[in-house]
């Protein structure tokens, strides 16, 4: 039997898109699609990782598009004004909203799924790491590492710069005797990418029971049994350190963390943090230093930054 979902629509710029996001997530939402224009052009630059992606979107540079997709509940009314709330406050972190607009409609099951799934094909976002829908075929190459994923309702157009900038860096920097925590793990694409590595343990952290149940699920796709899943806040669920942390956030949260996450690293250890407007990185980066980090690598893709920092 087909299915209604109500459909949420916030039309905002790619530099929200990561905030917006974590917006839907911090609700009852059952999945997240995203048309960004600034993967559109990753992807023109990169045209053999792509079998399809819609041009028309480069028509609207400036524009971003986030739905997300909920049953029909009692508790829609109370996610919807979060929602709209949430959105309209995001100048206040920083952040160019840009027209922030809020709507919803529904939308039947059956014509929705029969059509998004062309959007995400298997794309390599690392030197060595694909990732890969579990629907489609891939032609592996010999060096190639790869993940396979099901978003489910929850996918975007293409990879973020943010999520490939972490993968290239655990690309650089594991270690076949490391531990790695994966802090905000959604999916747990980073946390699979850190055991794909060969990493010796990974333990990915989230709120969402929703992201949480994602990246379990994601995690017996690709038969790997040295990942712990946990739902809650790193500083009340982990009591071990470990010789990388990553986090793909937002640069408010990683300048709270700047200072905290130091007592879950190892002396020596990486802190790979992520999801940084590039205009904000200095920040990032001062913070860091000050909390007794030296900076190896602060790399950019687009509006966004990476940032590598080693405990001293």
């Amino acid at each position: 039997m087909n299915k209604d979902w109500i459909e949420v629509t916030v039309v905002t710029t790619s530099e929200a898109v990561e905030a917006v996001s974590g917006i839907f997530y911090n609700t009852g939402v059952k999945g997240v699609a995203i048309e960004d224009p600034e993967d559109i052009e990753f992807k023109k630059k990169h045209p053999g990782d792509w079998d399809y992606f819609d041009e028309t979107l480069l028509k609207v540079k400036d524009v971003a598009i986030i739905r997300g997709y909920y049953e029909q509940d009692k508790n829609f009314d109370e996610y919807i004004k979060y929602i709209k709330e949430s959105v309209n406050n995001l100048d206040n972190f920083g952040i160019d909203k840009g027209e922030a607009t809020v709507s919803y409609s529904t939308i039947n099951e059956q014509d929705w799924e029969n059509n998004w799934k062309k959007y995400y094909k298997p794309t390599k976002v690392g030197n060595k790491i694909v990732v890969k829908p579990i629907w489609e075929i891939y032609d592996k190459k010999e060096d190639e590492i790869v993940l396979e994923l099901d978003p489910g309702m929850a996918f975007g157009t293409g990879t973020h710069e943010t999520t490939g900038m972490c993968i290239q860096a655990l690309e650089k920097y594991v270690k076949e005797d490391y531990k790695v925590f994966d802090i905000g793990t959604g999916s747990g694409i980073l946390a699979i990418a850190a055991a794909k590595l060969k990493a010796k343990k990974v333990i990915g952290v989230d709120f969402d029971p929703v992201a949480v149940a994602s990246a379990k699920e994601n995690i017996k796709y690709n038969n790997i049994d040295n990942i712990e899943i946990k739902q809650g806040n790193l500083m009340e669920v982990i009591d071990e350190k470990a010789n990388i942390v990553v986090a793909n956030i937002i640069a408010d949260i990683i300048i709270q963390l700047a200072e905290d996450v130091k007592k879950f690293i190892l002396p020596g250890g990486y802190f790979i943090s992520s999801g940084i407007i590039k205009e904000r990185k200095d920040e990032v980066v001062n913070e860091l230093e000050k909390s007794g980090f030296e900076i190896k690598e602060v790399n950019v893709e687009g509006e966004w930054a990476c940032v590598v920092a080693k405990l001293k």
